[in-house]
């Protein structure tokens, strides 16, 4: 299939030709601002669909919405007319065609073009009214919230929010191309006359400004975001993607002494916290048993011996792990535990626990094995 992608240097336009080149189509015809405008003519002869995300949405002239935005799809269309194609043709619009600004105006003049065309041609049209996108690759200090902020709190500049209490209505880069690529199948999702994207997400910009500094502020504590959400877990990935490029590292606070060290990785509100423990050969750590805090323990380096003993008894139980072998050892409550490095070479451990350490409430009790 020959799929022609106008705006194809703009935020989703970039987004889509990645997913449709991950996806094995081969030949995708880029039409941009940039791309030499007698091209068009070879596209649309060729063409088997038509994603047109090209528009305009920040102009210096309010006159060149209606250029770009109905100028162009004009010419689009009667080209593809020209040419005699009866190809699938896709349009992003926006929510705010519903309005009377020079914008939505513009765009509700290219959507009906698009209908237009479909009753003079009968050519399957397919009309996406978008609302706000936000993902990787968008340009920010532009024409989107979450991209602006997302970079100047990344890069420690400041951001201004007039209201808010504003509500935002808003779809991930990723849901509008797994759409974009059903309508290509011919599955889209159609309500009424329009196409929709199916996964949207309602929030206060104020809101959104508060999830991306607990972002920022993850890295110092040396947590995860409730990765459950899909907003947050799609807002936090589009956040990373608007790193300083020299940032993309931080520190860990590690605890170290002669028996080697003990860092804290990663702490998650409703999964607990991973951590790293270096043991020095010979060294014993642990002796101590939890009331209701459990644990797997992971070794990934070198060789020891983990024992337990049930509290009131006097068997002890012993679990001889290795990075040889990849093997988690689940750490019940009720057993006194330790780790000893049994080998001539640093030990080290992954160790999860089901919850974030509190000095206050350690639920950890002294007791040799």
């Amino acid at each position: 299939m020959k799929i022609l992608v106008t705006g194809a240097n703009g935020f989703i336009g970039k987004n889509l030709i990645a997913e449709l080149r991950n996806r094995d189509y081969t030949e995708i015809f880029e039409y941009g601002k940039e791309t030499n405008f007698s091209l068009l003519e070879d596209y649309c002869k060729e063409a088997d669909f038509v994603f047109h995300l090209a528009g305009i949405n920040r102009p210096k002239d309010q006159s060149e919405f209606m250029d770009g935005n109905y100028g162009f799809t004009s010419t689009l269309l009667g080209t593809l007319k020209k040419h005699q194609k009866t190809c699938p043709v896709m349009i992003s619009s926006s929510t705010q065609a519903e309005l009377d600004n020079p914008y939505g105006i513009s765009k509700k003049a290219g959507e009906e073009l698009l209908f237009q065309y479909s009753k003079e041609t009968g050519s399957k049209v397919l009309v996406y009214r978008i609302p706000n996108v936000f993902g990787k690759w968008c340009k920010p200090n532009y024409n989107s919230a979450v991209a602006t902020f997302c970079h100047n709190i990344s890069h420690d500049l400041p951001i201004k929010v007039n209201d808010p209490s504003v509500v935002m209505n808003l779809v991930y880069i990723d849901d509008v191309v797994e759409e974009l690529m059903n309508a290509v199948n011919g599955i889209e999702n159609i309500v009424g006359e329009f196409c929709e994207v199916p996964v949207d997400h309602t929030i206060t910009l104020g809101e959104v400004v508060d999830l991306i500094y607990t972002f920022k502020k993850s890295r110092e504590e040396r947590s995860i975001p409730n990765m459950s959400d899909p907003l947050t877990k799609n807002l936090y990935s589009t956040y990373l993607s608007y790193l300083p490029e020299d940032q993309f590292s931080y520190d860990l606070k590690m605890n170290v002494d002669q028996r080697g060290s003990f860092t804290e990785f990663i702490k998650t509100p409703e999964r607990g916290q991973v951590s790293v423990n270096v043991s020095k050969p010979g060294i014993t750590k642990g002796n101590h048993w939890h009331h209701t805090k459990n644990e797997k323990f992971l070794v990934v380096s070198g060789k020891g011996v983990i024992r337990f003993r049930k509290i009131g008894t006097d068997d002890t139980i012993e679990y001889f792990v290795s990075g040889d072998k990849m093997e988690v050892v689940d750490i019940p409550t009720g057993y006194t535990h330790n780790i000893e490095n049994i080998g001539d070479m640093d030990m080290v451990t992954v160790m999860w626990a089901n919850e974030h350490f509190d000095p206050e409430k350690p639920d950890t009790y002294y007791l040799e094995v």
